[in-house]
């Protein structure tokens, strides 16, 4: 047998181990990589939340799971949208100016941070560490707040306080107001929460 004849098979067999290789590296990836596409309960999970908010009363509250959050709807009192021009200049960030892309949509870049005065829609999460505000809507002196408390949030874990628009105030551990995820009114007692292309 020549020496061509011995390279030539060779070259063959290589090619073949080649091919299989390639082919059994496709079988072994397809499954793979196809585990990286989200499953029907992840797509759920991130899927915009309808909220019929026709029943919530002034001063009561509303709380929403979106994409593993709580979302909370605030249909706030006259005193309570009063109480927010009075606050500015004991505030970190009145005007939501600070990542406001990340936590404030343009249209809620207001001073009640909403596309309706009256209703407030917030995640529930402190900006600090993740921790879960509390509702301290009772204006007054309490325990952990200042004596001329107007209502809003406290953060129990560190102290960090949130007027009713969700804006910290200054000197806290949080560094930025509560996040407002993108919303929008499908009628005037319907709410769509994680979407906003009407807003």
């Amino acid at each position: 047998m020549s020496d061509a004849t011995v390279d030539q098979d060779r070259r063959t067999w290589i090619a073949i181990t080649c091919g299989a290789g390639v082919v059994g590296g496709a079988a072994v990836a397809v499954p793979f990589v196809s585990s990286f596409a989200p499953s029907e309960r992840a797509k759920a999970a991130g899927a915009p939340v309808q909220v019929d908010i026709g029943s919530l009363k002034p001063g009561e509250k509303l709380t929403v799971e979106w994409r593993g959050k709580p979302v909370w709807i605030v249909r706030r009192t006259e005193a309570q949208l009063a109480s927010l021009t009075k606050l500015e200049p004991q505030l970190a960030d009145p005007f939501s100016k600070r990542n406001p892309a990340e936590l404030t949509p343009e249209y809620a870049r207001n001073i009640p941070r909403s596309i309706k005065p009256e209703v407030f829609v917030s995640v529930g999460i402190c900006s600090h560490l993740g921790c879960s505000p509390v509702d301290r809507f009772t204006p007054g002196a309490q325990p952990s707040l200042p004596d001329d408390w107007a209502g809003g949030f406290l953060c129990p874990c560190h102290g960090s306080t949130f007027d009713m628009a969700g804006r910290v105030f200054k000197n806290k551990p949080a560094p930025d107001n509560l996040e407002v995820p993108p919303h929008m009114y499908l009628s005037d007692t319907v709410l769509l929460i994680g979407e906003d292309k009407k807003a």
